[in-house]
């Protein structure tokens, strides 16, 4: 019997959409910004405006040189760098650094070190090694955050108290009694005040939250100072921003620690800035950050502040966080965030010049606090890097940020050294017999001689030894150490086998240099299809020989439980085609499906009685808990069903899938769905085959009992061989299986 009907017709591709208008796209452009940019970059600058001043303070800078840097970083940086939604200007994490440099150098040179690092940036841009900066372990710039902020507040509590901060940390830490001493209450309540409204900001109606909290903060902690009798220490301004303006002074000798001060800003600044974009990138799936681009950007910004008397620029989170969750859509929003700090600055001098230094120093003690996060603490010691993280803040507390961060990173190098050569061997006699059983687990280098050593000795002579080798880096020391200890005790009448089911092999440990290999063990050994070279020799010796050496010890113990019965979970039909593979699609194990195969995943009710033998067996004497079947994409078997001539020989069995086509061509739900997922005609059918081939099981007498009395479940899968996944098929319909959670979603 030949079914000569074409399936389908083939499935047409979606018409193009025409080209997009050109007409109206400026007029959009600008509503857009109008509508998203404006108002998140007001929300910006209100943010923007008391960081700038406060960190200008804490580096004793000149107040307006923290403004310069902050029109400079929005509209300069905004504008030329990679990151869309990045705002940058004066940043906390340079405070102890900027500090430094102006106690050593001044502050005219200290511009001219400014411009300097926005060069080398650049340079770093141009070359693209952008990436390379961020090739800091994160544990590192975390505890390098968190001690700029600790040593930030030490600053900042003696001037909160109405006293100035001293040169180092512990002269802060001990100098504090002193300062308690003498106490001036005005400036003090002002900055608790200040203290208070930062940390309850968060508590307040999201309304009023719109409002930025460090603008609050600083506009209460102003007006409380011009209402209280004390009289409080103001910030100071020469003359306007442009008045502000000055040429850096060149270095006059001492050109080695000029160069280091440039390098240790230009690094800082662009590890932090590329960290920023990175942390933006994650917070707005709209945009991906050029990371070389941002150099480039934030580069010239630093040049042209350092050359007109501003701080160092960097991309901040805090006013990035702020952009996007203000709804920044475009570079407009850092831009005009600039353009009205530059208007505030000229235009409203006196205002600045009311705000309190003591509200300020608040301002800053909680950015200080805050930049040291419990997350990243519980983080530190979930992956055991709490040492590297302890190390680096005490470094850059008590020493200086760039000695801190080295410290940091040298540990973090050690650790991750240790992790990597180190290698788990022992050596323990397998309970209940004579054999013993030697497991080296991890990378077998010279480093691990002594302890390879100490556990091949504890082998007693004569005994039989199984050497199990999961390890993914082996060098000839190593794999010299376990060659002759195999001989030795081979001499001495013991036996040894090795079981390599890590990627490095003994064979080639003589044969090349050592590499680190993982592909091996997973694919090419277990899963992987036989290799075309070994299909001129014998592919099934070969195969079997494989097996025994690389993990037919993993399945034993599982396969000896299962020595005098088998009890499986699933009745499994499926296709005869060599490309499907049940245990590796389900993640199951020998003894949990009792497969049945066949041509096009039949279960014929007349005419065979092979399927219906196997069901029965399967629910009646393995009481089995489901029922599963698995068709195919590129199925042959439904391939044949649309071919005039029929294939020879197949015809008789092919006609026990006549109510698949007529279904099929009656537009079965499942066809629709398919068609509408974008699968060809053949896999159509081929997933209508499988819904049928339910709805017959599930009229089946044995699966109707089975349901009724034990909740046995009937299910259908399709295999798409292409893309490697799993489909759920249902009477009406297909369902995603997702990777995690386990929960079908309609494809």
């Amino acid at each position: 019997m030949a079914i000569d009907h074409e399936i389908a017709p083939p499935l047409s591709p979606p018409a193009p959409s025409g080209p997009a208008s050109g007409s109206g796209r400026l007029p959009e452009r600008v509503t857009e910004i109008l509508r998203h940019d404006v108002r998140a970059s007001i929300v910006v600058f209100l943010v923007a405006l008391p960081l700038s001043l406060g960190i200008a303070v804490a580096s004793g800078a000149p107040v307006a040189a923290g403004l310069i840097a902050a029109v400079i970083g929005g509209i300069v940086a905004g504008l030329l760098g990679g990151s869309v939604l990045q705002v940058s200007g004066p940043a906390a994490g340079l405070t102890v650094v900027v500090a430094e440099t102006i106690n050593q150098f001044g502050w005219r040179m200290t511009c001219f070190i400014v411009f300097a690092a926005g060069v080398l940036q650049i340079l770093f841009g141009l070359s693209r090694v952008a990436r390379a900066a961020l090739a800091v372990a994160p544990v590192v710039v975390h505890a390098m955050l968190a001690g700029i902020g600790i040593t930030i507040a030490l600053q900042q509590v003696h001037v909160l108290l109405g006293g100035s901060s001293r040169s180092s940390a512990w002269q802060n830490i001990v100098g504090l009694p002193e300062q308690l001493a003498t106490l001036q209450g005005g400036g003090a309540f002002i900055g608790i005040v200040v203290i208070t409204i930062m940390l309850g900001w968060r508590y307040v109606p999201a309304r009023i939250r719109a409002v930025p909290g460090p603008l609050v903060a600083v506009v209460a902690g102003t007006l409380l100072s011009l209402v209280l009798p004390a009289e409080a220490e103001r910030i100071a301004l020469n003359g306007s921003l442009f008045d502000a303006m000055a040429l850096p002074a060149l270095p006059s000798g001492d050109w080695a620690a000029v160069a280091f001060a440039v390098l240790t800003i230009a690094l800082i600044a662009s590890v932090e800035s590329l960290l920023s974009a990175v942390a933006v990138d994650k917070m707005s799936s709209s945009q991906r950050t050029n990371f070389d681009r941002e150099l480039i950007g934030q580069g010239s910004a630093n040049v042209l502040s350092g050359l007109v008397g501003g701080l160092p620029v960097t991309g901040v989170i805090v006013r990035s966080a702020t952009n996007v969750q203000a709804g920044a859509r475009s570079r407009a929003s850092a831009a005009l965030h600039g353009v009205w700090l530059l208007v505030f600055s000229v235009m409203l001098v006196s205002v600045v010049e009311q705000i309190p230094k003591a509200a300020l120093a608040g301002l800053l003690i909680v950015i200080g606090i805050q930049l040291v996060k419990l997350a990243h603490i519980r983080l530190a010691r979930r992956t055991g890097d709490l040492l590297v993280y302890a190390a680096t803040v005490l470094g850059v507390v008590f020493a200086n940020l760039l000695e801190g961060v080295l410290i940091g990173l040298g540990l973090a190098f050690g650790l991750l050294l240790w992790r990597v050569v180190r290698v788990a061997i022992t050596a323990e006699q397998v309970s209940g017999t004579q054999r013993w059983l030697v497991s080296i687990d991890g990378s077998a280098t010279f480093l691990a001689l002594p302890k390879l050593s100490a556990q091949l000795a504890k082998v007693p002579a004569g005994t039989d030894v199984t050497v199990e080798m999961t390890v993914d880096f082996l060098d000839h020391a190593a794999s010299e150490a376990i060659v002759e200890f195999a001989r030795q005790h081979e001499a001495g009448g013991g036996r040894v086998e090795f079981v390599e089911i890590g990627g490095a092999r003994m064979a080639h440990a003589t044969a090349k240099p050592p590499a680190r290999s993982l592909a091996r063990s997973v694919w090419d050994d277990i899963l992987g299809p036989w290799r075309p070279a070994a299909k001129h020799t014998d592919p099934v010796t070969a195969g079997i020989a494989a097996y025994h050496r690389s993990h037919a010890h993993v399945v034993r113990p599982h396969l000896d439980e299962l020595r005098h019965e088998q009890d499986p979970d699933s009745f499994f039909l499926t296709c005869s085609d060599s490309r499907i593979v049940p245990n590796i699609i389900t993640n199951s194990g020998p003894g949990d499906l009792f497969t049945v195969r066949n041509v096009g995943n039949l279960a014929p009710t007349t005419g065979d009685a092979s399927v219906e033998a196997a069901l029965l067996f399967a629910l009646e004497k393995l009481n089995v808990r489901s029922v599963v079947v698995c068709g195919h994409s590129s199925c042959g078997a439904m391939a044949a069903l649309s071919c005039e001539d029929g294939v020879p020989g197949m015809d008789a069995w092919l006609s026990h899938a006549r109510p698949s086509v007529e279904s099929f061509r009656a537009g079965h739900p499942v066809a629709v769905a398919a068609r509408e997922a974008g699968f060809g005609a053949v896999d159509q059918l081929a997933m209508v085959n499988v819904a049928v081939q339910l709805e017959t099981l599930q009229r089946h007498p044995a699966v109707l009992q089975a349901i009724t009395d034990r909740g046995v479940t009937v299910s259908g899968l399709f295999f798409d061989i292409a893309s490697a996944r799993v489909v759920e098929v249902t009477v009406n319909g297909l369902a995603r299986i997702e990777d995690a959670g386990h929960h079908a979603a309609p494809v």
